[in-house]
């Protein structure tokens, strides 16, 4: 059976994966999904010593059937080679007698590369036959902090894409907006928005209704839009395979057999990269638990332990920013599955959301979701006290957001047959001073400083292009208020 593509609030598309891709999100506002996930189940019996890029293809082949095995070979080829700093790609090492898997040694230091690096090779093989030859897809997001220079790294100059980045003024790291503002390329846009991440999203989702926008922006500039954030499925997909490849190394190191169940802790703020691990689960990966890790905005805590979500509560911004989001999109994702595929009721949750700014879950949904999915939360202190209990223990050093998750794994009880997975999602050296603050090192002068305070203190080594941040040029200096962002948007396809 062929395998579609549909909104999660209707079930009247029928999009190929290279249509949903490249479409990035439904014209009713819903996340694409197929009603064949979990049908294909992915072979693990041989998995032990395979390498991350055999484990791709074969996942991604159950996923995006529409790709050729060539056209998959070729993109992941390109997505998983040098610019890597482990040939593991996600590399999984003791934590005491638990385990931490790295998703930070990509080329911006953060989880987003592992999909970031894929998806601009997937667009690249999205164009319809007969369609218009001059046409570019402009990718647009909002980002909290990582997925901003993920995206622009993996867009910047690939051909027919161009990309812009929204992100919270003031609410992201001094190094995180320096990756944004100085990155390089000739089809690259970065603006700060006055607002926190939450506006610009939803400010974000809302150009992506405005049919209007889209009529004109095909019509004078030749540009479509279509989204990086974890909405766009090609976005998502990869991330299932790491939690293969924990697996897979789990197997090589003699820590389980086949068919043995693993947990993975992860923090998430939007639900993506903890979602991608329910579709390993789906399709046949033997996983126990997902336990969501949030920081001080624990609205998914709230959630999976009520069945309410209420995203009127106060915003904080915190040592955590990427997490720092009180509407989590990709929930929606798993609500469709775990509602047996219940498309008018999701319609009406996220309709709720949108008109009250919260909804509430049927009980027995609330039942078979709690069934996978734990919960906890960190709260500041708690998050500075884990990353010096880490290193303390471990000689280990994490950021803040890994932080959120290493509190929450602490307070689960153990079973010791099974083995736990934290995801590791962004290096120490995006957040250097919180870091050192919490290690009792110097946190005083430039995050640069602080760089080289930590890595003297720790004996590791902060990665080349976020030490060279220092002195790079910076591109873009612009500010918006949200209802600005529709104007910037149109100018950024005028330049093009």
């Amino acid at each position: 059976m062929t395998t579609t593509f549909h909104s999660t609030r209707s079930t009247t598309d029928s999009l190929t994966s290279k249509q949903a891709i490249r479409k990035g999100i439904a014209d009713d506002g819903g996340l694409f999904v197929s009603d064949s996930l979990g049908e294909t189940k992915v072979r693990i019996d041989d998995l032990a010593g395979m390498g991350y890029q055999d484990i791709a293809a074969r996942v991604l082949g159950a996923l995006l059937p529409d790709f050729t095995e060539a056209e998959l070979a070729d993109c992941i080829a390109e997505a998983y080679g040098e610019q890597w700093s482990d040939e593991r790609i996600t590399p999984v090492k003791p934590l005491g007698e638990d385990f931490v898997m790295e998703l930070f040694n990509g080329p911006t230091s953060a989880f987003k590369d592992v999909a970031l690096q894929i998806l601009p090779r997937f667009m690249a093989r999205t164009t319809p036959a007969g369609g218009d030859a001059d046409e570019k897809i402009m990718i647009l997001t909002a980002t909290s902090g990582d997925t901003g220079k993920a995206a622009l790294a993996g867009f910047a100059d690939a051909p027919g894409t161009a990309i812009t980045v929204f992100y919270p003024e003031g609410k992201v790291s001094q190094v995180q907006e320096l990756q944004m503002t100085t990155q390089l390329g000739g089809n690259v846009q970065v603006a700060a928005v006055r607002g926190n991440f939450d506006d610009a999203q939803s400010a974000v989702k809302s150009i992506f209704a405005d049919r209007e926008l889209a009529e004109s922006l095909a019509q004078d500039s030749h540009v479509a839009l279509s989204s990086a954030n974890s909405i766009n499925v090609g976005r998502l997909v990869p991330q299932v395979v790491y939690y293969f490849s924990a697996y897979a190394q789990l197997l090589e190191q003699q820590v389980i057999n086949v068919g043995d169940e693993v947990e993975f802790v992860v923090p998430t703020g939007n639900f993506g990269d903890i979602l991608a691990g329910y579709y390993a689960k789906l399709l046949g990966l033997p996983v126990k638990h997902l336990v969501v890790a949030s920081d001080k905005n624990n609205v998914l805590f709230d959630f999976l332990t009520t069945g309410s979500y209420n995203r009127n509560r106060p915003f904080f911004q915190t040592i955590s920013p990427s997490m720092d989001i009180l509407i989590s999109s990709n929930l929606e994702r798993m609500l469709y599955y775990l509602s047996e595929k219940d498309a008018r009721l999701i319609a009406m949750l996220m309709n709720d959301l949108k008109d009250y700014g919260c909804y509430e879950i049927p009980e027995e949904l609330l039942a078979r979701i709690r069934r996978v999915f734990g919960t906890g939360w960190a709260d500041e202190d708690q998050v500075r006290e884990s990353i010096a209990d880490c290193w303390e223990k471990n000689k280990y050093v994490i950021d803040p957001h890994t932080a959120c998750g290493y509190f929450v794994m602490r307070q689960m009880p153990r079973d010791p047959l099974t083995p736990r997975v934290l995801l590791a999602t962004a290096s120490p050296y995006k957040f250097p001073r919180v870091v050192n603050e919490s290690l009792g090192l110097a946190a005083d002068g430039t995050d640069f400083e602080c760089m080289d305070v930590l890595a003297e203190a720790t004996g590791t080594t902060a990665p080349a292009a976020l030490r060279g941040l220092e002195t790079a040029d910076v591109r873009f200096d612009t500010v918006v208020d949200i209802d600005g962002m529709t104007d910037f948007v149109r100018q950024a396809a005028d330049r093009l």
